[in-house]
Parts: C-alpha cells; structure tokens; sequence
C-alpha cells in the first residue's frame, strides 16, 4: 500500500491544499483532498481486471470551490434536510441556515464540505488511511456546540472504502454525518446509470411532501418502483416516475429507505453493473440510507471534461432519517451531548462478478 500527495491548488485566503491517493497491491486507489474531505477519484477493476474510475468528480480544486452537486462530499454536520432549518432542542428552537428553499440541506450553504480539514496519513502493508480533523465552532451555520469532527477513510487490498465517522461536542447538538460520492459502476465517464441495478434492505420509505420533507409516516414499497430488490434496472424503475407520485417531485429517486436491520451493523444495499461485472456492497451501522439519482445534474467541466448530465450517477448516502429531529417517532435519534461520542462506520466494498 502506498499514499502518494500532491498540491491541488490554494484556498481563496491563501492556504494550500492537498490531494491525496491511496492505492493497494491491485493499483485500485482512492484519491481525496482536504478540501471538505472529498472524495475525487475511486479506481477500481472490473471483471477482467481493466481499471476505471467509477466516482464522478473533478480535476482542478476551483470546480470544488464552485457549486458542484456535493460530488464526493463529506457531509455534516447534518446529511438531508431539516424542516424550515428549524428544531428545538432542550426547549432552545434554533433557526439555521436555509440553502434549499425555505429548508437547510447538508450542514447548510458553508457545512463542513466546504473547510479546509486537516489530514494525518497512516500506511501499512495492507490497509492506508486518510485522517481528517476539523472543530466545526459553536454557532457556526448556527447549530449549538463546538463540534470536534474526524472522520477517518480507510482503503485496503480487498478494494474495501471504510468511512469512520466520529464527534464530540461540548453542548447539546444534531449530528447527522454521511458521504454523497456519486458512482457510476461503469465507469464516471460513460453518461447514465439507468442500465444499473441497485438492491437495498428496506420494506419502506419515509414519504415527503412537494418539497423533499418527510410527512413523519412510513410507506410500504412493495409493487412501486420504489421496491429495490436488484430485479430491475435504475431506468425501469425511473421509467414508471408517472404511476409513483412519491417520485415526481425528486422527478427520480430522491428517497430515505428505512433498514430492516436498524442500527445494527449489516448490508444495507448492493449496486451492481451487468457488463462491466463490479459490484459496490453498502454496509453501515446506520438506520436508513438515502437514494439519489443525479435527478437535476447538469454540471459541465468533469473530469477530462466530461459531461455530467441527469442521472449519470447515483449516491447511497447512510444516514439518520431526515428532519429527524422533527419527527420523534423516526429510529434513533441525531441529538448528540456532552459526555457522548458520535461514532458510525460505512463500508463501501467493491467486487466483481
């Protein structure tokens, strides 16, 4: 194993940053930088091993730096969305930033996808790992708390991406943390992923409302598209956007599956391409997982000047139910005290078939 770095440019104040590749005995790597802790690059073979980078994503740090789609972000401090970008907590209401509509979406318009973390690099024979460190301070995006984030992602022999996830805060607060890596199993370049098949472990959604907020119930997804048992490809169920009024507002998948194994640690999904032969295994200590299909990309500029156009990826994004602390009655809970560690780990696990 072997951590290569490199400069990717400079921050508009000045401050350099990294870029970083892990890579194993295979010459699979993954490559991040230390801006927002983003994943740029996961390269991996296929069934006849010929290697190709299924991450979308760019090559110069200014398109990170622009509005990008949260390509590859590390999200926090809250992944989805929060009602209004309002909650009460301990009988304080607390009014965030809004930057998706009248709602707060992933940490809000400067989350921790947007700083500049600090990396450590750790090496041995079979397993490099990237170690990023931020304190997100109290009142920032006007959340409570001084929040002490690292997130350690971790790449081995096996083609295993292990994301540890881990916080402390010194008043009571929401964590909420995921990654929004959009993959495309055929390789970032080759346009759509509607030949693809995903499979994930859940009976039902949480349902929302014209404006992607959950209505606080559960719905069954048996005989919709929504139902993603591996059967059927991403565009056969797309293609049925009309008989699922669930979907038309996302105008695709943009859904929270609640897991049938909860908190417990398991396979939440399994995505896989038919030519190509990889396949990504999704396990996680998470109660829900978000699926989301790059219903409104159209981002120009990818890397080697690739068109990202809609659905040319999807996210499986584990997480907390979103407006989770709206809505009690949701598994778990985001609310984090002091004395108490956030602490969760999701493993992307590619392999061919």
């Amino acid at each position: 194993m072997s951590i290569q770095k490199c400069v990717f440019g400079k921050m508009p104040d000045g401050r350099e940053v990294g870029l970083f590749t892990m890579t194993n005995h295979a010459g699979a790597s993954v490559t991040m930088t230390n801006y927002g802790a983003i994943v740029t690059s996961i390269i991996v073979p296929d069934r006849t091993g010929v290697l190709a980078d299924v991450a979308l994503g760019f090559d110069t740090l200014d398109k990170y730096l622009a509005s990008h789609g949260s390509m590859g972000d590390t999200i926090g401090r809250y992944g989805n969305r929060i009602a209004n970008g309002r909650f009460t907590l301990d009988g304080t209401t607390y009014q965030l930033n809004l930057n998706n509509g009248k709602n707060h979406l992933h940490g809000g318009p400067e989350g921790l996808s947007k700083k500049l973390w600090d990396v450590t690099t750790v090496s041995d024979a079979h397993c490099d790992a990237l170690v990023f460190h931020y304190v997100s301070p109290d009142g920032e995006e006007h959340y409570p708390g001084t929040l002490d984030v690292t997130v350690t992602y971790s790449w081995d022999d096996d083609c295993n991406l292990s994301i540890r996830y881990e916080a402390t805060t010194d008043k009571a607060t929401l964590c909420n943390m995921t990654n929004h890596t959009y993959f495309n199993l055929a390789g970032h370049e080759t346009g759509s992923i509607c030949d693809q098949k995903i499979r994930i472990e859940a009976d039902v959604i949480t349902p929302v409302d014209d404006g992607l907020i959950p209505l606080g119930t559960y719905m069954p997804v048996a005989g919709t598209p929504l139902d993603m048992d591996g059967t059927h490809t991403i565009g056969e169920g797309l293609g049925r956007i009309d008989d699922c009024p669930q979907m038309q507002p996302a105008g695709g998948y943009d859904h929270n599956f609640v897991l049938r194994k909860g908190e417990a640690v398991g396979l939440v999904a399994t995505a896989c391409d038919e030519k190509s032969g990889r396949k990504m295994l999704v396990i996680s200590d998470q109660p829900a997982v978000q699926l989301y299909t790059a219903c409104t990309t159209d981002l120009k500029g990818g890397k080697g000047g690739v068109h990202y156009g809609k659905f040319s990826g999807f996210c499986l994004e584990t997480q907390h139910c979103p407006d989770d602390p709206n809505h009690p009655q949701f598994p778990g809970t985001t609310v984090l005290r002091p004395g108490e560690k956030y602490d969760t780990t999701t493993i992307y696990a590619f392999r061919t078939f």
